[in-house]
């Protein structure tokens, strides 16, 4: 016998018979699906998650390559921020 399949949050569990208790359900699925999407700082902390763990992958893997990223990336902000600051300046 097989474990049953979890429903994730935004579903809704199949099933229920009575109509009452399948609207709640839906409901409450079309409630964490619009949180879910709506959340903006929540998907921002796992994009930049994700992509932290992207990088720490790569460098571990290519630390040469990784290192120069970093530098670049730093120098890149260094100039901009030098740049905008002496356009402030003038």
């Amino acid at each position: 016998m097989s474990a049953p399949v979890p429903v994730p949050r935004t579903g809704v569990p199949l099933g229920i018979s009575d109509p009452v208790e399948k609207a709640r359900a839906e409901l409450k699925a079309t409630l964490a699906a619009i949180e879910e999407k709506g959340n903006l700082p929540r998907r921002a902390s796992r994009a930049t998650e994700k992509r932290v763990a992207q990088f720490r992958r790569f460098a571990r893997s290519e630390p040469v390559a990784a290192t120069a990223a970093v530098v670049g990336t730093a120098a890149a902000i260094g100039l901009a921020v030098w740049g905008a600051i002496r356009l402030y300046i003038r």
